[in-house]
């Protein structure tokens, strides 16, 4: 298991083979990379702080709990931090277990953590100001599922 939260930017190719290499016994590995969205193309750049530390140990707890409940043979969690431009990955989420199933419905957990309860925020930049980021109903809704 590694978390890894970081300002640098990270190469999806290489950490998936090298995730996919680690875990000879799994039979699936799930992989999700998001991306800085510019709804309306009016955003220039997204800033995206955390409190080191913290942050890291609280994905670390959800990742031992992606781990423990889907009995995953490895995951991996990165997340950037810093100013990002829109098109840049943000985050990406790999699963490792015996069946797809379970790397995809823990994959999918790990995103709707990292979405609502990860202790990041972010604010939107644009020629009109900034302005941070509200939680969204839709993403508490998400994480109900779990």
């Amino acid at each position: 298991m590694r978390v890894a939260v970081q300002s640098g930017a990270f190469d999806l190719g290489v950490e998936v083979s090298a995730f996919s290499a680690a875990v000879p016994g799994a039979g699936a590995v799930v992989s999700f990379t998001g991306l800085v969205r510019d709804e309306g193309g009016r955003l220039s750049a997204m800033e995206i702080e955390h409190y080191p530390g913290m942050t890291e140990t609280a994905i670390a707890g959800m990742v031992a709990e992606a781990v423990r409940r889907w009995s995953l043979v490895d995951a991996l969690v990165i997340h950037r931090h810093g100013r990002l431009a829109p098109g840049e990955a943000i985050m990406m989420v790999a699963t490792a277990a015996s069946h797809r199933g379970d790397a995809f419905a823990a994959a999918e957990f790990l995103m709707d953590y990292l979405k609502s309860r990860a202790p990041f925020w972010k604010k939107e930049i644009g020629a009109d100001g900034a302005e941070w980021v509200a939680a969204k109903d839709s993403d508490e809704d998400a994480l109900k599922r779990w």
